[in-house]
């Protein structure tokens, strides 16, 4: 499995988990990130983070550790 992290800019990734416990797997999930969701990866720094993305019609951006825990297909 792959993390969101390594999804290419311009390509669309399905979530299939959020990894992690307590609040920021809650604070990942409570942005719209959840299993089985659509994301499209819009731009990503020149170093990697941050990662900008659009998921469920708004735009979101994501610290590089926090790309890391969600596995995607």
């Amino acid at each position: 499995m792959s993390t969101l992290r390594n999804v290419k800019c311009g390509e669309t990734a399905k979530v299939l988990k959020v990894t992690g416990s307590g609040p920021l797997k809650r604070r990942i999930m409570d942005m719209g990130i959840t299993k089985g969701t659509e994301i499209y990866v819009r731009k990503v720094a020149p170093l990697g983070d941050p990662v900008e993305i659009n998921v469920r019609g708004y735009e979101l951006t994501l610290r590089k550790a926090d790309a890391e825990m969600i596995l995607v297909q």
